[in-house]
């Protein structure tokens, strides 16, 4: 697929068309890429992930003003930071496949970076700023609630969820929660870590991530809807 399918197929997912397809080209290139082109310093997608982040600030304090009367500055504060900050933007990015689209150096491809949180967060706040620019700030805050403010409990829940799995079981349960490696694949430029969550020595989630800090995230994610489906059987 070349880059002008690969940019319509992506305009199509998430509902949004550019008038100027140089937009989105350049919130989907990354520094690695113009590097290994020789573009030019500013023909990547940094200052334009500068723009989008502010966007992504500015809608997101507005949805929780809005939207939640009874919250604190410092609540609020907060839960924006959980629905904004790095893992969080990186799960959005990959429910849309946007890893697929981004342009990389070679380097940076062949040692994982599609599937890096850093890279996908940045180009997920990069192709806010495009919209941004080509759009208006109303479309782009119909992406940002369509792909990002949906769902916001589960989006705080997968942010921390070793609390929320922690306050979850120590009501009822007084085994202590442990998490084990139990898998290490891949090369070691992109490396992939496999860890369990267990409840004295019942697993209850399994979980995976290119460190052990988002594999362990993961698996008590993946408890935390486990134990949530079952307790409403």
């Amino acid at each position: 697929m070349n880059r002008t399918d690969a940019g319509k197929e992506l305009e199509d997912k998430i509902g949004y068309h550019f008038k100027d397809p140089s937009q989105l080209m350049l919130a989907l290139t990354h520094s690695s890429y113009a590097n290994e082109y020789r573009l030019k310093k500013i023909h990547h997608n940094e200052r334009i992930e500068f723009l989008g982040d502010a966007v992504l600030e500015i809608v997101s304090s507005d949805f929780l003003y809005r939207n939640f009367p009874d919250m604190s500055e410092g609540q609020m504060s907060r839960k924006r930071a959980s629905l904004v900050c790095e893992p969080t933007l990186a799960y959005c990015a990959r429910q849309i496949d946007l890893g697929s689209y981004i342009l990389l150096g070679r380097g940076e491809d062949m040692s994982g970076g599609r599937r890096r949180d850093s890279i996908l967060s940045d180009a997920l706040e990069s192709l806010i700023g495009a919209i941004y620019l080509d759009g208006g700030l109303e479309k782009a805050e119909s992406f940002i609630m369509r792909f990002i403010l949906d769902d916001i409990e589960h989006k705080s829940m997968f942010h921390d969820s070793k609390t929320y799995l922690q306050e979850m079981l120590q009501k009822d349960h007084k085994e202590p929660i442990s998490y084990e490696l139990t898998d290490t694949r891949g090369p070691e430029h992109d490396r992939v870590f496999v860890m369990q969550v267990k409840l004295g020595d019942k697993v209850i989630g399994t979980g995976e991530g290119h460190s052990k800090q988002s594999a362990g995230q993961e698996a008590a994610y993946r408890a935390i809807l486990a134990l949530t489906k079952d307790s409403e059987r």
